[in-house]
């Protein structure tokens, strides 16, 4: 099975996403398209290096168009098709986990690994993830949603966590201890987004990650990370431990990992068919909650995962089909037929 992985964006996660790229291809024999800040795709055709990205060198490289069937090199005389058979979607924030990168890749009929356009759409949006968890029945920490036009008294006591409602990482989330650094940390956000979540910041709440995906033998599961304790996993904790070469397995009681991982079935199955997701869960008096949904995470967790490629491999093979529609114009020949 070849791949390419499809990295960059036009985001605030544009670099990171490049790190990330470079940290996987590290793990995986893959070819490399990057989108760039203008929205054009590249084939990155030697090796890769940050600098390569920053300086613009990246311009002198194969430009792509997308095209059905995937993407196409100018040449003299004819087109030549960027050969590989699934693409990888590693484009963090929005283009990449909002479902536009997901709906083009339908669109164009290309294989590929990545949330689809509904599970991109759900999980990008906080406010919606609490609520499918919540349908799902699982269960997720209170939240409070303020929007920039109509700030609302806050009915939680401090310490609170503000987030931008709409946003792939830790960018622009503060923890809020008290009432006087409340305005800063919603001016920090809405510099991101309309709208915040707001939610209470519960002291001694332990926090735990887990990947996995649904391949052609059934699940697949990551080790369960037990999150080191901070503050809470600023932007570059969050998205430079991608290229941490292992981690510890969580220390749990006997039946506590299992339910962890009937948490994860329940939200990844079948929305997120074709993907590989992180969740975020919180811990607390033996409650497991939903805290997010990464649906592209870095590296595709690849530190996590025992054999990412094998990963992969399994998840290529049992991709979600799309059926198509037969377009006979019978309507339109029948009213022609009339005349």
């Amino acid at each position: 099975m070849e791949f390419a992985i499809v990295f960059g964006g036009r985001s605030y996660e544009h670099e990171i996403s490049i790190v990330s790229a470079i940290a996987l291809r590290e793990k995986i024999e893959a070819k490399l398209i990057f989108l760039d800040r203008e929205g054009d795709f590249y084939l990155i055709d030697k090796e890769p290096r940050a600098k390569l990205f920053s300086s613009g060198e990246y311009k002198k490289m194969p430009r792509l168009e997308l095209k059905k069937g995937g993407f196409y090199q100018k040449g003299l005389l004819k087109e030549k098709r960027v050969e590989f058979d699934v693409a990888i979607n590693l484009v963090h924030g929005a283009e990449g986990e909002d479902g536009h990168l997901a709906a083009l890749f339908d669109f164009f009929e290309i294989a590929y690994i990545g949330p689809r356009v509904e599970a991109s759409v759900m999980s990008f949006n906080k406010l919606f993830t609490k609520m499918y968890a919540k349908e799902l029945g699982c269960n997720v920490l209170e939240y409070q949603l303020m929007r920039r036009d109509a700030i609302s008294p806050l009915k939680f006591s401090y310490p609170v966590i503000v987030k931008p409602l709409r946003l792939g990482s830790s960018i622009g989330v503060s923890v809020v201890k008290d009432e006087s650094e409340l305005s800063y940390a919603l001016d920090v956000a809405f510099e991101f987004d309309d709208e915040v979540l707001i939610e209470p910041f519960i002291e001694g709440i332990r926090e735990f990650n887990l990947a996995g995906a649904k391949g052609s033998g059934g699940f697949i599961f990551s080790k369960l990370e037990e999150v080191q304790k901070g503050k809470f996993l600023d932007f570059e904790k969050k998205y430079m431990d991608f290229a941490r070469d292992e981690i510890q397995e969580a220390s749990l009681p006997d039946g506590t990992k299992e339910r962890f991982y009937e948490s994860f079935k329940k939200v990844y199955d079948p929305l997120f068919a074709g993907a590989i997701i992180r969740i975020d869960f919180f811990f607390h008096n033996d409650t497991i909650y939903i805290n997010e949904i990464n649906p592209v995470p870095g590296s595709l967790a690849a530190y996590l995962f025992e054999n990412i490629a094998a990963v992969l491999n399994a998840v290529a093979r049992s991709l979600p089909k799309r059926s198509k529609v037969d377009i006979e114009y019978r309507y339109i020949n029948s009213i022609s037929a009339k005349k």
